[in-house]
């Protein structure tokens, strides 16, 4: 298994696959052909949307010159296939949108059993990237969860990485939540004991052969403190 877990896979401002920090070309050398894609929804009943996003995901593809024979959609409409459509694909897409949602999602079909032995690759999207870790880290993002002590931070993800992701760093960091920096208030205390890492648009991490790579600028945080631990354009080895 070949895991690309990004913050988001396309550059906003072309539309299209986003080459920073060689992605497109580190996907080139392992993209399957032919390809039998699967795009996995972060909300099982959002249906329009789903379709809507893996249209786009497949256009992205297209536009590079990745060609796939089959681009299904997995979600709420046909949950109780999941694992007959799991062994028909070899290109996994891993959709963002809220992170506990989509979890809750991938533990009603049992995704974290059904991955082990894929042999594909898998393409992560902001939530998808952060519930591919073991231990998956919710950082709050919807009005309330910072101050609900019923909230819970710390979900079984689908265990493809060690490694938990914070996406939109450019974004998100000066962001406040229910009265809290997202990040001073919040992570840095979370991060007690812990070790997050952040990465903004266009990084990822790159996970091939038992090895997890950071590829791009990104953060480290852990135990109230962060640091910078790498930029564009370089790479470095958890």
């Amino acid at each position: 298994m070949i895991c690309f877990l990004t913050s988001r896979m396309d550059d906003p401002v072309t539309g299209e696959l986003n080459p920073a920090n060689s992605f497109i070309e580190k996907l080139r050398s392992c993209f399957p052909e032919p390809c039998r894609a699967l795009f996995i929804c972060s909300d099982p009943e959002a249906w329009e949307t789903t379709d809507y996003y893996a249209a786009v995901s497949k256009g992205y593809f297209e536009k590079e010159g990745f060609q796939t024979e089959r681009f299904r959609v997995l979600d709420g409409r046909n949950a109780a296939q999941a694992a007959q459509l799991l062994r028909q694909s070899n290109l996994i897409v891993l959709t963002g949108g809220h992170v506990p949602t989509q979890n809750r999602f991938f533990r009603e079909i049992g995704l974290r059993e059904l991955m082990q032995g894929y042999d594909g690759v898998v393409i992560g999207i902001s939530a998808g990237s952060m519930n591919s870790a073991d231990i998956v880290y919710a950082q709050p993002e919807e009005e309330g969860e910072a101050i609900d002590p019923g909230y819970e931070r710390f979900l079984t993800g689908l265990n493809l990485t060690k490694t938990m992701l914070l996406p939109h760093y450019q974004e998100v960091k000066d962001e406040l939540l229910d009265g809290l920096r997202v990040f001073e208030d919040i992570t840095y205390s979370d991060s007690v004991g812990k070790c997050f890492y952040a990465i903004p648009d266009g990084s990822y991490l790159l996970v091939e052969a038992g090895r997890e790579t950071l590829r791009g600028e990104a953060y480290r945080i852990e135990d109230g403190r962060i640091e910078q631990i790498s930029r564009r354009g370089e790479a470095v080895t958890l």
